[in-house]
């Protein structure tokens, strides 16, 4: 079964995802990354996403293939440029940024992209991916020319991911962005969820279980965590269970 096949199971069955965003720059190296993974495995995660905004030292190749050594569940390329796509992931989020109006991130990066992920075998997504949020400035919003959606303006957020669905887009990625102040609302997280019909995954300044038990009862079906996660890699028992966490779909 396909991730997006799988994901939507998940929907239908009412059953929740946890994604940890792992961005090669802000992880542990040597032993402690090998002990970062033995605890990953045995954490309440569900899907790995590796990828980051700006990335400079590690290559995503040398976690990917670390990843395939320590961790038996899901690996999803979330790429920031084409150079981050590399192989050994279960499936690549193909981006796009339809809250902004760059076109090299609508169409640019992805005719460049597109044949060599192509040619890796992987799964691809075709996700719709909104910035959301009222600052201070997160790297995603810098590095992607583009300003977030406002926090205040649920409206503009649900008009844009129902085109983003129209156009065929299998997932809508709702992120306040790396390290953001505010996580985005359930009350707009709720809102989208009623008018789209796709998965929906959601992240960014989420630092506590009660933000992703919040999320996930908004109607998000993976919530994903990455700051969170680097800031304390070795205690992740605060991670709430997706398999406790059960609703109907809304």
């Amino acid at each position: 079964m396909s991730w997006i096949a799988d994901l939507e199971e998940d929907r239908r069955c009412g059953r929740k995802r946890l994604a940890a965003l792992l961005d090669p720059d802000d992880l542990p190296t040597g032993r402690d990354w090998t002990r970062f993974l033995d605890g990953l495995q045995q954490s309440p995660v569900t899907d790995v996403f590796v990828g980051g905004s700006l990335l400079t030292s590690r290559h995503v190749k040398e976690v990917l293939q670390s990843l395939s050594k320590h961790y038996t569940g899901r690996v999803t390329l979330f790429p920031g440029s084409p150079e981050q796509v590399a192989p050994g992931a279960d499936a690549v989020l193909f981006l796009s940024l339809i809250s902004g109006r760059n076109p090299d991130l609508l169409i640019g990066r992805h005719v460049e992209s597109g044949m060599r992920i192509r040619n890796m075998g992987m799964d691809i997504v075709p996700t719709g991916y909104m910035l959301i949020g009222d600052g201070p400035l997160t790297t995603a919003a810098y590095m992607s020319h583009c300003l977030p959606i406002p926090s205040n303006k649920p409206d503009i957020a649900v008009a844009t991911a129902v085109a983003g669905e129209m156009l065929g887009l299998q997932a809508i990625f709702l992120d306040a962005g790396s390290g953001a102040n505010q996580s985005i609302s359930p009350s707009t997280i709720h809102a989208v969820r009623k008018a789209v019909s796709c998965p929906i995954i959601a992240g960014g300044g989420i630092n506590d279980a009660a933000g992703i038990e919040a999320a996930w009862h908004a109607g998000a079906d993976v919530v994903v965590i990455g700051q969170a996660i680097e800031s304390r890699p070795f205690q992740l028992d605060w991670l709430p269970r997706p398999e406790s966490f059960k609703q109907a779909a809304l």
